[in-house]
């Protein structure tokens, strides 16, 4: 098997072991043994468990941009570009919902809280993280400029716009509510509602 074989193996068994048990319930030793390889493997690839939690967040975070990416036009107006972003992350999740449950716990964790503030406050490298983050602020930024979104602080807009798209995947995945293309346009619109002036 090859070197990026087993780190790969490696991710996975974490995004599992983590999404159904949370951080606690997936030790460095349950991670290696649902991976398949010797519980000193992932010292091969990881300096710590901290740092696979980590890695494993960023490589979502850029799989979730390079989705996004798909088909966004920086030109549009402001809101087609939100529309985009908004319905492009909510199908995401809900097709992803290992991913999803992942992401979820990572923010609810001192792993996240640090991480998201960093984002939200402009204090960090750049990294695909990063960069996804930057799209939401950069468009946000933007509309505060035209006077097309109310004039709030940025981690409120964040708010408006994602925390109801959050909410409403967890119930698709927890299967109280069934989404379907025109109720996630019309969440979508509902977003905007509360953003714009």
């Amino acid at each position: 098997m090859a070197r990026d074989d087993k780190r790969e193996l490696l991710l996975q068994a974490t995004l599992e072991l983590v999404a159904t048990h949370g951080f606690h319930g997936a030790p460095c030793a349950a991670i290696a043994e649902q991976a398949g390889v010797a519980a000193g493997t992932i010292y091969r690839y990881f300096e710590s468990k901290d740092v696979l939690i980590v890695e494993l967040y960023a490589e979502l975070e850029g799989r979730i941009t390079t989705a996004l990416m798909s088909g966004y036009k920086a030109n549009q107006p402001i809101r087609d570009r939100f529309l985009h972003l908004a319905i492009g992350i909510l199908k995401y999740f809900i097709t992803h919902s290992l991913e999803f449950k992942y992401i979820e716990q990572f923010h609810n964790s001192p792993y996240g809280t640090a991480h998201r503030r960093d984002n939200l406050l402009g204090n960090t490298e750049s990294s695909d993280a990063v960069r996804k983050c930057d799209i939401y602020k950069q468009l946000f930024t933007e509309g505060l400029e035209l006077q097309v979104i109310k004039n709030l602080p940025m981690p409120l807009l964040f708010d408006l716009a994602f925390g109801p798209i959050v909410s409403v995947a967890r119930n698709h995945i927890l299967g109280f509510i069934r989404l379907d293309d025109a109720l996630i346009e019309q969440i979508a619109e509902a977003c905007w509602d509360s953003l714009k002036r």
